[in-house]
């Protein structure tokens, strides 16, 4: 698989020499964290933030004509390293099934499909279009690791979100409610005074963002028809 620069990676410390952090890039060759791009602020000791055989998750900055490529830890927000993690830990379980399965033949597939793809973004696919996997593995076992993959139970992301809801007119309440209650296939809390809480689940966090982006900008939307005072919670 081609890296590219904004890609956000799961990385396992190597080495440490001097204000330089050495890593291998999960599946990827090396890569390399100055001491600038560990955390913000001043660092007095590198081995507060890193040692070698910790896993971090980086996100590449650049990438030379020679093939090197400088990473950034400080620049990862939380929900991209989350969302990392979790795909690092359904590809080991997706490798595990593939080997049960394939059993001599799983290695040689798990490199032709990684060649083009992550393996874990590849059997997403195959979920909604077996042709590819299909092409690697072959009609029968392609249906096998499907039915495998398809009766696996999904662990769901669950994303929540304050906003503060409030209006001048004199049926403002009754605006608010009627604004709340036409929203579907979320849960909304009353929390105080003007204040909700917005929760959304789905399969994988990059879903559940895009969902829950959605909502609040409907949300937003509806307010300004109905004159009602929105505001998003950091």
């Amino acid at each position: 698989m081609e890296l590219e620069v904004g890609d956000v990676v799961l990385c396992t410390v190597d080495r440490i020499a001097g204000t330089v952090v050495f890593v291998k890039i999960e599946g990827n060759g090396e890569g390399s964290v100055i001491i600038s791009e560990i955390a913000p602020g001043r660092i007095r000791n590198l081995r507060d933030y890193v040692v070698p055989k910790k896993r971090i998750v980086c996100k590449i900055l650049r990438i030379s004509q020679n093939g090197n490529i400088d990473l950034s830890l400080r620049r990862v927000t939380q929900k991209e390293k989350k969302e990392v993690l979790e795909q690092y830990k359904q590809e080991k379980s997706y490798k595990s099934l593939l080997k049960s399965i394939l059993n001599e033949k799983a290695e040689k597939i798990i490199k032709e499909i990684e060649a083009e793809q992550r393996l874990f973004d590849f059997l997403q696919e195959a979920k909604e279009d077996s042709k590819d996997l299909e092409r690697i593995a072959g009609k029968i076992d392609a249906k096998k690791i499907l039915e495998v993959i398809q009766t696996q139970k999904q662990k769901t992301v669950v994303l929540k979100k304050e906003i503060n809801l409030t209006s001048k007119s004199s049926n403002g309440v009754t605006l608010i409610k009627e604004l709340l209650a036409n929203l579907k296939n979320i849960e909304i809390k009353y929390i105080s005074a003007g204040r909700y809480s917005v929760k959304v689940e789905a399969e994988d966090i990059k879903t559940a963002d895009n969902k829950l982006k959605e909502i609040l900008k409907d949300i937003e939307e509806k307010s300004k028809r109905l004159e009602i005072l929105y505001v998003l919670e950091k």
